[in-house]
């Protein structure tokens, strides 16, 4: 069977990355001198209470080729491996997975053009389609064929971080705080970008934004969906999930709670739903 390999970015809980038989290989994040592993040793709070403490952001380090390399070899298998990584407009992971797979036979590193949730969700496809038999070269070409079809997208309950990572000016910041503006970040062709901005408390914000997005991608797999958010508080989460099931019903929702590259982007509260927009495909 082909195996399944993933960065740390993919925001996958412990169960699904069982379920699913994958390999993860965890992000470096420094909280000034001090080195943690996303996922591993590293929680949202922890990145919280250091931006609060400091004002500064944590620093993400990429997965370097050598860490690829030794995870490849452990894994080595005559069915081959799929590695996927976050979107390389993000992240220069992929180059460095590619770089090691240069030394195996049958490794395909895919550009999942995602981050969080978007990259697991892949990962997930990427398993479903080992467990079928299918070979790794053609669970890597599926996979890229269906990356454009993720539809991943978050709403910010402040810009605070979006302000510190320079995504924002300092006078958009004080008229965001002053409005309450809430604005959305999409993911396109790999890179993030503000999408739409809403206004008001959060509570009443998200039913917006769920409707919104179901509009405009309005062809979800029901397969599987998510809803990845930053520690949010239940009751932001609650009221997201019910807002998403008034929209749709997946066969499978998942919550997951986002690890450093959310979180270190967009901050506390942050929330988003994301699914393959290609309800065709099952």
């Amino acid at each position: 069977m082909v195996k399944i390999i993933c960065d740390s970015s993919c925001d996958l809980s412990k169960e699904l990355i069982e379920k699913y038989n994958l390999e993860i290989i965890p992000f470096s994040v420094m909280l000034g001198e001090k080195e943690y592993k996303d996922g591993v040793d590293l929680t949202p709070d922890m990145i919280f209470k250091f931006v609060e403490e400091t004002n500064n952001l944590p620093k993400t380090a990429a997965v370097n080729s050598y860490a690829f390399e030794e995870v490849f070899k452990k894994n080595a298998n005559p069915d081959g491996i799929v590695c996927l990584v976050i979107s390389s407009s993000i992240s220069v992971t992929y180059a460095n997975a590619c770089e090691a797979a240069k030394k195996f036979d049958n490794v395909y590193v895919v550009d999942t053009m995602s981050l969080s949730s978007g990259v697991g969700l892949q990962a997930i496809y990427a398993a479903t389609l080992s467990q079928e038999g299918y070979s790794a070269k053609e669970i890597a070409d599926k996979v890229n064929a269906r990356r454009q079809n993720v539809q991943i997208s978050f709403i910010t309950y402040k810009l605070n971080y979006l302000h510190k990572g320079g995504r924002c000016s300092s006078i958009q910041l004080l008229g965001a705080n002053l409005l309450k503006i809430r604005p959305s970040i999409l993911l396109k062709d790999g890179r993030m970008g503000m999408h739409k901005k809403y206004m008001g408390n959060m509570l009443r914000v998200i039913p917006k934004y769920v409707e919104d997005t179901f509009a405009e991608f309005n062809h979800p797999n029901k397969t599987i969906g998510f809803v990845t958010h930053a520690s949010a508080t239940r009751e932001i989460v609650d009221t997201f999930t019910a807002e998403v099931k008034k929209h749709f019903t997946f066969d499978n929702l998942y919550e997951t709670v986002a690890g450093a590259t959310v979180t270190s982007h967009c901050g506390e509260n942050t929330i988003g739903v994301i699914y393959y927009n290609d309800g065709e495909i099952q």
